[in-house]
């Protein structure tokens, strides 16, 4: 097993200097586990910040050879549970298949109080 700590060239940079995006731990067969850091995004409103999540989630998986199909787990962090569905609607365009293990929380407030969700997720890979 090999664990790769970084932050993809191709994908959007993080915030912060102080975490790394993604951690890539790859089996001996080539199959590997992606996990991602919570993302958060611009925007004015939630369903603009979450399409922004998405865009860049999916930007940190291409560049590892995975894609949106491939989530497994996905954890969402709300600063109002309130607007659930909004979330939801854009979350539905992104993730189109069968629906990853899921676990939504509302939360008083992210790192950037501008930000009103925040996800992350885990993906398979299968072997090259």
């Amino acid at each position: 097993m090999q664990i790769t700590l970084g932050n993809p060239a191709s994908a959007p940079q993080p915030l912060s200097p102080y975490y790394s995006q993604v951690a890539r731990i790859e089996h001996a067969d080539g199959s590997a586990l992606l996990f991602l850091s919570g993302q958060i995004a611009e925007g004015a409103t939630l369903a603009e910040q979450t399409r922004g999540v998405f865009e860049t989630i999916d930007a940190l998986l291409k560049a590892h050879g995975a894609s949106l199909a491939d989530v497994v787990n996905i954890r969402t962090y709300l600063t109002d549970i309130g607007k659930l569905d909004e979330y939801g609607t854009v979350r539905r365009r992104f993730l189109t298949g069968t629906p990853p293990t899921s676990m939504t929380f509302e939360v008083p407030r992210l790192f950037r109080p501008e930000a009103q969700v925040e996800v992350e997720v885990v993906a398979a890979v299968r072997p090259y």
